[in-house]
């Protein structure tokens, strides 16, 4: 005759070892699943707006026709109300950032070497800050960077995200000589990297009288 205890020992010994089989099998296939994805996302191209460097290649699409740009009024470090007219007749990259916000802070030294390699009579970057503490923490943040050629340029009220429907920071729009917007960006770029130095010359070159 059976003993109930033997028999009761071995139906809980195979019912903790299909357990185990189970268990062994879901971390097998998660594992699967992990080296996939890694293996995929390590084969892809950065995606727009990770935090590493950006590509900016085929990302800097004109739109269709050039649009009016709305009066966008701020000022440079001696208090002087400026507006994007004053700049009318050159080429400008106008780049919407402030100090606490971890991509600006990233991609500023490219805006910075942009603006020393195209800089002058027929092109500008204008990186205008929306930081409330004013242009002493933009100053700071400069020094501190090593920024060399960029102007500082601020509008604590932060009019300008509602003025150009900006949704978000950094946001970077370009805008012709004859004061239009050509494009715009969200997200963060490598802004002296060669395909966009060439686009931007292109587009000072469109604006320029052809040479005699």
């Amino acid at each position: 005759m059976d003993d109930p205890s033997i028999n009761s020992a071995g139906r809980n010994r195979d019912a903790w070892m299909w357990w185990l089989i189970l268990l062994l099998s879901v971390l097998s296939l998660s594992a699967g699943i992990a080296a996939y994805f890694w293996l995929t996302s390590n084969s892809q191209p950065q995606r727009e707006g990770d935090d590493a460097t950006v590509q900016p290649s085929a990302r800097f699409k004109p739109h269709k026709e050039p649009r009016p740009v709305p009066e966008t009024r701020f000022q440079d470090t001696s208090g002087r109300q400026l507006t994007l007219a004053d700049f009318k007749g050159r080429v400008v990259l106008l780049n919407i950032w402030a100090t606490w916000c971890s991509p600006c802070r990233k991609e500023m030294p490219t805006l910075d070497r942009l603006q020393a390699t195209l800089g002058g009579p027929s092109f500008e970057v204008i990186a205008l800050s929306i930081d409330r503490d004013g242009i002493g923490i933009v100053r700071s943040f400069y020094d501190e960077i090593h920024v060399q050629s960029l102007a500082v340029y601020i509008d604590p009220s932060a009019d300008v995200m509602q003025t150009l429907s900006i949704i978000g920071v950094p946001t970077t729009v370009l805008i012709d000589a004859s004061g239009r917007e050509v494009w715009r960006r969200l997200g963060p770029a490598t802004w002296d990297a060669p395909d966009i130095v060439a686009m931007v010359r292109g587009t000072i070159a469109q604006a320029s009288p052809p040479s005699k």
